[in-house]
């Protein structure tokens, strides 16, 4: 039995999604297990003639791989149902496991994301995750076990209600189809033994310089997106770490080097744009200082042998990165990759590329 894990190395958008689908590709009798964050992912995958953006199943569904949702990470049932019934659409049909300790996006978590001045500034998805960990750890909880029990779901509507005072007000139908979804999800995805598969892939969620440890608080997420919840669940996981060919980040909070100017092939099928809570998506080069920085902050990943993706690199104009607040300049994509690996020097034993965004990933060293 294989145990691999998808990190992602910078401010999230790395291409995790199209590395775990690759990944699931190399074995059919796989399972894709959230490790980490929730439904406030967007992990783009394009199979065939298929694309979706996962938010709230895993990035091997494409390939009719099943998902499993760990104790540690939320669950959104509006978003489930709403995904579900786009997947059923495109003639997909999901197998999804949820861990009974899965902590419950409620619509007042929602809504409290999206009026708070201080989460839009520090960044949100206005999709609830903060919120919900928030409400959590003051112990208003909500649990997906808590789900098969109907009468619980009012009570505890009722007390997170009051949990977010008069500062917070919904619409009566829109916490009649939560309460209708919760029940959709129990007849869909009741709570049982998962079975055995041979292959685990462990798909993180954003990246790790958004890690609530590692990251430039408060400019993170309320997730550990590391190897810290990830060794919970196996102790010895391969480690596959992405990145794209140059820098990314949604919003407001530090990032290097955008006084360089970053030319970039246009890309048409990007789905990292503006976005309504989260902000502008910038780009810049890639930092190999941040990058040295994300893996030594993390001690598993520092210390085992690891992979590393580099996605969209056929995006560049020119290739080139910082280090040690040096400009290294490649003349093609052989040499930018192995200027990668030298400045790095941290125990990457395999190094893929991919040049479209289908995942057609290969390996270059």
């Amino acid at each position: 039995m294989s145990h691999k894990a998808v990190i992602g190395l910078g401010f999230g958008d790395e291409g995790k999604g199209m590395v775990t689908d690759y990944l699931c590709s190399q074995n059919p009798n796989s399972l894709v297990v959230r490790f980490s964050g929730g439904h406030q992912a967007g992990h783009t995958v394009y199979n065939k003639n298929i694309n979706h953006v996962f938010s709230n199943f895993g990035s091997g569904t494409l390939r009719n791989i099943p998902t499993c949702w760990s104790e540690f990470c939320t669950i959104d049932p509006c978003g489930i149902i709403n995904e579900l019934i786009e997947l059923h659409n495109k003639n997909i049909y999901p197998v999804l496991y949820i861990n009974s300790k899965c902590p419950v996006t409620t619509p007042y978590d929602k809504l409290n994301n999206q009026n708070s001045k201080q989460n839009i500034k520090h960044g949100t998805c206005g999709v609830g995750f903060g919120s919900t960990i928030k409400r959590e750890e003051d112990n208003y909880s909500l649990l997906y076990e808590d789900l098969f029990f109907p009468k619980i779901i009012i009570e505890k509507l009722k007390l997170i209600q009051e949990y977010y005072s008069s500062k917070i007000t919904i619409q009566n139908n829109i916490i009649q189809k939560f309460i209708q979804d919760c029940k959709t999800i129990r007849h869909y995805f009741s709570i049982h033994k998962i079975p055995l598969y041979n292959n685990i892939i462990y798909e993180g969620s954003q990246g790790l310089l958004l890690d609530q440890k590692i990251g430039f608080f408060p400019y993170v997420t309320r997730a550990y997106t590391g190897s810290k919840n990830l060794l919970k669940l196996y102790e010895y996981p391969e480690i596959n770490l992405v990145t794209r060919a140059y820098q990314t980040r949604h919003g407001n909070g530090p990032m290097t080097n955008e006084n360089i100017p970053l030319k970039l092939i246009n890309n048409k099928k990007e789905t990292n744009k503006q976005h309504k809570y989260q902000g502008k998506f910038r780009t810049t080069i890639l930092d190999l200082d941040l990058i040295k920085y994300a893996i030594n902050k993390d001690d598993y990943i520092k210390s085992c042998r690891k992979t590393l993706f580099i996605t969209c690199i056929d995006q560049l104009k020119e290739f080139s990165f910082t280090f040690n607040e040096k400009l290294i300049i490649s003349s093609n994509i052989e040499e930018f990759v192995k200027n990668i690996i030298i400045y790095l020097n941290e125990n990457i034993n395999n190094v893929f590329i991919n040049d479209s965004i289908y995942g057609n990933f290969k390996k270059i060293i």
